[in-house]
């Protein structure tokens, strides 16, 4: 069976409730509490997750934040991606994607309570105006999820390059960067059959603004990626 069809029908009596009540708050979400909505995401990712035969193992929660104004810099593998890292992070927190997805309900109701932004990797000033729009979000104690390689990776846990520019937003308002090392999340809905499958998320030291403030962009790039390799390379061997 499809895994994403076998989430659905394992929760089919609640699907009505929890699809209205995301509505309503994706509607008007100024008049609602944003770790309120972000909880309800919370709760209906990780029923899914649960019953599509996911395992998470996590490390380095530890290393997350209390406080907004940091930016996510994670490895991508596929669309469970996102879905995983939500689940779990409780700190609320919004993401950069692409405009492909934008109208897919769901993800279209998850993107307005998150206030995320979808970004046209075609048109150079369509993306320019995202990341002026994420930079004043993490100045204003907002925190921000990107995938630097601009698209998932099609060879599993090989990673492709990361974009430097992808971190203009962050040098630009001083942010920490927390990378994020995902091991194994292609295997959960980029491929077929609904197994049980383990899925690592680990969340990495964080890396101030002050350790990287002299490093062009490239060299940023290049030095999360290599932290983020290392990891996948140590649980993956």
């Amino acid at each position: 069976m499809n895994r994403l069809v076998m989430m659905v029908l394992k929760n089919i009596w609640k699907v009505p409730g929890l699809w209205a009540k995301l509505c309503r708050y994706a509607k008007a979400p100024e008049n609602y509490p944003e770790a309120e909505m972000y909880t309800h995401i919370q709760h209906i990712l990780k029923l899914a997750i649960k019953s599509g035969n996911v395992e998470l193992k996590v490390t380095g929660t530890e290393n997350i934040p209390t406080e907004g104004g940091f930016a996510f810099y994670s490895n991508h593998q596929g669309m469970f991606d996102v879905l995983a890292i939500v689940a779990t992070c409780d700190m609320p927190l919004g993401a950069i994607f692409k405009k492909e997805l934008a109208d897919i309900p769901f993800i279209k109701q998850i993107v307005s309570c998150t206030r995320s932004y979808a970004m046209d990797r075609e048109d150079v000033r369509q993306s320019l105006t995202v990341i002026q729009a994420v930079t004043k979000e993490l100045l204003n104690g907002r925190s921000y999820l990107i995938f630097p390689e601009g698209t998932r990776s099609k060879n599993g846990n090989q990673m492709r390059d990361f974009h430097g520019g992808s971190f203009r937003c962050a040098v630009k308002a001083k942010a920490p960067i927390i990378p994020i090392a995902l091991i194994d999340c292609y295997k959960v809905l980029d491929q077929k059959g609904s197994a049980p499958v383990t899925v690592q998320i680990h969340y990495l030291e964080p890396i101030p603004y002050e350790e990287y403030k002299d490093l062009k962009t490239v060299d940023l790039a290049a030095m999360v990626r290599s932290r983020i390799g290392d990891v996948i390379a140590a649980h993956t061997s």
